[in-house]
């Protein structure tokens, strides 16, 4: 086996993260870290809680930028060191730790590439995924709670946050439906190419003749709604209904009418939650996971004008997106980017990242023509 030549890709690699630098522009980002430290140390900020919170927030993200990138250079900076001491000690140990540092950095740094493609208007949010059981049954129901799951294990990987706010579970097995929230840098960004119809093709455990069948499960994915965002919803344009918390096969988990169903009339937009054991709670999550598909509807609505002007029917993610088959042969393909995997356990597992990565680059592929 070749040698490998560590200067040439540390090389590579600092370039790479020269470019990133350049276009995150981290003077600039700097100099706003500034800014913020000086409105979040104002005595009187929480005086506003509305201000004081987007303030707060703004400043966690920032930080937390310039912090990813800085680690990410010292990192680099010090890897030639580490390897001179092992070369110059003829530590194989020590050459073997540093060529695993070298590989985390060069996934590190390719992730962060990636999110520099992130430059929507609302890429940086906090994201909102509803999963639901289309075309296929008992079959559907129980795909959509893979894919539910799958897609909790790629949060769980990449250390993002959930909070499931209501599941609706079908009778024989699986779910209707399951919405979470999902916190995190760029969650909205990321997994917003995730959006549109997974298919999947199986031998059915449901079916007592083990015949093959294909089923459908849809998922939705819009951005956190923000207090800037002006979305106003009038109390006489939906209804509110509350409900008893249940479980799967009807269990109940709660003894008080504590869930709440809004349906805003005007859109037919129905949203649920029952994560909380107080109907007040849940109505006011509910309030701004409505408020949240509402935005997203404004934006898509926005989006189709210009398409029209445009002549453009390149962007409908609403579409089936990507295949899953387990039999006859084993393999997870998107169609819009083909990128595909015959590892379909650890897809289905919550290894998703080649897919989202040719997804990202494909998307601004899409924009840019």
């Amino acid at each position: 086996m070749a040698a490998r030549d560590f200067e040439q890709e540390i090389k590579t690699l600092s370039a790479t993260l020269v470019s990133i630098e350049k276009v995150v522009d981290l003077p600039k980002l700097r100099a706003e870290l500034k800014e913020l430290e000086a409105a979040a140390g104002v005595p009187n900020l929480w005086d506003n809680p509305e201000e004081a919170q987007k303030v707060t927030s703004k400043l966690s993200r920032v930080q937390s930028e310039i912090n990813r990138i800085s680690g990410l250079r010292q990192r680099l900076d010090d890897l030639p060191v580490l390897l001179e001491l092992a070369n110059n000690e003829n530590d194989a140990g020590a050459i073997e730790e540093a060529s695993k540092e070298l590989d985390s950095l060069i996934k590190a740094i390719g992730d962060l590439e990636v999110q520099t493609l992130l430059s929507g208007e609302y890429d940086q949010r906090d994201a909102l995924i509803t999963i639901r059981s289309e075309a296929g049954g008992v079959d559907a129901a129980d795909w959509a709670e893979m894919v539910s799951r799958m897609f909790l294990r790629y949060c769980e990987l990449h250390q993002y946050q959930t909070q499931v706010l209501e599941t609706s579970y079908a009778e024989e097995a699986g779910i209707k439906s399951t919405t979470f929230k999902v916190s995190g840098p760029y969650a909205y960004g990321t997994l917003s190419v995730e959006q549109g119809t997974h298919r999947l093709v199986r031998i059915s455990p449901f079916d007592s003749q083990n015949r093959r069948h294909t089923s459908f499960a849809g998922v939705e994915v819009v951005p956190v709604v923000d207090q800037s965002d002006h979305i106003v919803i009038d109390e006489k344009d939906i209804r509110v209904d509350v409900y008893r918390s249940s479980g799967p096969g009807g269990q109940g988990v709660n003894t008080t009418d504590s869930a709440v169903r809004i349906t805003h009339i005007p859109t037919g937009i129905v949203v649920s939650c029952q994560n909380e054991r107080s109907q007040i709670q849940n109505r006011a999550t509910a309030m701004a996971v409505l408020q949240s598909k509402l935005l997203e509807k404004r934006n898509q609505e926005e989006r189709a004008k210009i398409d029209a002007l445009r002549g453009d029917n390149s962007g409908s993610w609403g579409n089936q997106i990507r295949s899953y088959v387990l039999h006859p042969y084993q393999m997870v393909k998107d169609h819009r980017t083909d990128f595909e995997t015959g590892n379909t356990q650890a897809v289905l597992n919550g290894e998703l990242d080649g897919f989202i990565e040719a997804g990202i680059r494909w998307r601004r592929s899409a924009i840019s023509k």
